[in-house]
């Protein structure tokens, strides 16, 4: 059983959007030749869906601009500018993404007290958003994953996929990613492939 899952492909992390990754909507194009293939059993997405005035926006913290360090319930946390709000247009996955053929859409990021760059867990690890469970419920053996932001959301759903999903391939497509700052993607990239990720183009997948 092979899954292909879509990490934040949403208006918000797009140009345009109140988070752009840059080229981030260059992705989408790719993730449709890897939806439309026939090569995946499953497709999944995930989507960044937090709540007004959710702690990881610097906005909830007086003084505080986006991208400096802060700290959320007591642990170092990046200041975000206000995105992917519940509801928004910004947080809508990218309308020129195939979505009817997504078959799952896992939400994160609801509790306004942690952050979720990974599809799977929280980042402090202590609630699950159930994306595992469902994986293994569906009897997934492979996983090949892409989206926004290679070296945030992407790479921690990676991680987390080994980690959670033991036994189970998991791939990291590059091409069908962007991240935010070229020196994080490689070493995102390099701490991936650290954990057993293997990182590949689209042309591999497809083949």
């Amino acid at each position: 059983m092979k899954a292909l899952l879509l990490i934040d492909i949403q208006n918000g992390f797009c140009p345009g959007g109140n988070l752009p990754v840059p080229e981030g909507d260059q992705v989408v194009q790719v993730a449709n030749k890897l939806i439309d293939s026939g090569k995946y059993d499953l497709i999944v997405a995930s989507q960044d869906w937090h709540p007004a005035g959710h702690g990881s926006f610097a906005s909830a913290h007086p003084g505080k601009k986006p991208f400096e360090m802060g700290t959320l319930s007591g642990k170092p946390q990046m200041m975000w500018p206000e995105h992917c709000v519940q509801n928004t247009e910004d947080a809508r996955l990218h309308p020129g993404l195939h979505i009817d053929a997504v078959d799952f859409i896992q939400q994160k990021g609801q509790n306004p007290a942690v952050d979720s760059y990974s599809a799977f867990r929280d980042n402090d690890q202590a609630a699950l958003t159930g994306l595992a469970a469902y994986l293994r419920g569906k009897s997934v053996t492979e996983l090949d994953l892409c989206g926004l932001a290679t070296d945030y959301c992407v790479k921690f759903s990676a991680i987390d996929a080994v980690e959670m999903l033991p036994g189970v391939s998991v791939r990291f497509i590059e091409d069908a990613s962007r991240g935010i700052d070229p020196a994080g993607v490689k070493a995102a990239i390099e701490e991936m492939r650290a954990r057993g990720v293997a990182a590949i183009d689209s042309r591999d997948a497809l083949a």
